[in-house]
């Protein structure tokens, strides 16, 4: 199988920044779906991951995702924009003391438009409520160009870089 190299930046934030993001539209929303179905986290984890080649859950079978999301401290955080789902955040909290930023992204369409900085405010101040010692995430340069940049801006800071190979 061809493999491709991919640089991997894990960041942390080991307190709350005191950073406010006002919403860019009035048509915004972030619901915690607190039991979410397989048919409906597949079709949004592709129309968010599959432009970056994610990975990670299109690997897990129909059975592996349903009994991650039926532990209650994995967190499904989904953003709606005029009450249709536009992106979503996924947060695991197994972990005494620290909560990871597992997945994090927007649909194509509204890239661009403020939204994904909004919304990741969003989702650190959701998470801080927790009062976990420290959040964490990494990304990739697969990801969106203005990914790194948009977690370091929020308050993120880079800990750990490596060089892997991955499939494409």
């Amino acid at each position: 199988m061809e493999m491709i190299e991919v640089e991997v930046y894990y960041l942390e934030m080991r307190c709350p920044s005191p950073r406010t993001v006002p919403a860019p539209r009035n048509d915004l929303s972030v619901v915690h779906l607190r039991s979410p179905t397989v048919p409906f986290y597949r079709p949004l984890y592709e129309a968010v991951g599959q432009p970056y080649r994610w990975l990670s859950r299109r690997k897990m079978s129909d059975e592996q995702l349903a009994a991650l999301f039926g532990d209650p401290r994995n967190e499904l955080h989904v953003l709606y924009v005029n009450d249709t789902p536009a992106g979503f955040a996924e947060l695991d909290r197994r972990q005494p003391d620290e909560i990871e930023l597992v997945q994090f992204g927007l649909v194509p369409g509204i890239i661009g438009q403020g939204i994904g900085k909004w919304f990741l405010q969003q989702v650190i101040d959701k998470t801080w409520s927790y009062e976990p010692k420290r959040i964490w995430l990494h990304t990739c340069t697969l990801d969106h160009p203005a990914a790194l940049p948009n977690y370091i801006k929020a308050g993120f800071l880079l800990y750990k870089q490596e060089s892997i190979q991955r499939e494409p």
